[in-house]
């Protein structure tokens, strides 16, 4: 368990900036569904 953690500090500037392109990356899917939703209803 001690050694996960201290992996984790380690890389945590790695993770940091993973976690951030999953969030880009979510957005982009959600505005896409989004754009599609709205082009749909015209």
């Amino acid at each position: 368990m001690k050694m996960k953690v201290g992996m984790r500090q380690q890389r945590g500037g790695q993770g940091f900036s993973r976690s951030l392109k999953e969030q880009r990356s979510r957005m982009y899917i959600v505005m896409r569904c989004v754009v599609m939703l709205l082009r749909s209803h015209d």
